[in-house]
């Protein structure tokens, strides 16, 4: 079934998914601070960051997040639960190049920071993935 929405609002919609995917931030416009971009990007499905609205846990960061917690949780060693949910990161993310350790780490953090709520008494652990 075609779509009602105007080229204006497609051109954003795609500028916005662009710039979500290449880490930029977007003109205020198409932040949702213009009607016709708020409604076009509202329409679509997609957030005011360019980016589509997931679950963390779909991420390949909240997953990793939710591997490491969930062995750390259940007594394992942080080198055994961060090997595990390393590698599960670099099977998981659709870059061109491999996830660096320290970019995992960061991806893990900002999973359970940003969702407390997900990964329930996980924030101790996280100080093991810095550690040298």
């Amino acid at each position: 079934m075609p779509c009602d929405m105007s080229r204006q609002s497609r051109l954003l919609i795609g500028a916005a998914l662009l710039v979500g995917l290449l880490g930029g931030t977007l003109p205020a416009a198409a932040q949702g601070r213009s009607s016709d971009a708020a409604t076009g990007v509202a329409a679509s499905g997609v957030a005011a960051s360019g980016v589509a609205a997931t679950s963390v846990e779909n991420t390949p960061g909240g997953k990793g997040a939710k591997v490491y917690c969930f062995m750390r949780a259940a007594g394992n060693t942080h080198q055994v639960s961060w090997d595990a949910a390393y590698a599960l990161i670099k099977r998981q993310s659709d870059s061109l190049f491999k996830t660096s350790p320290e970019h995992a780490a960061v991806m893990i953090t900002e999973a359970v920071v940003n969702n407390p709520s997900t990964f329930p008494d996980c924030g101790k652990f996280l100080g093991d993935l810095y550690a040298k």
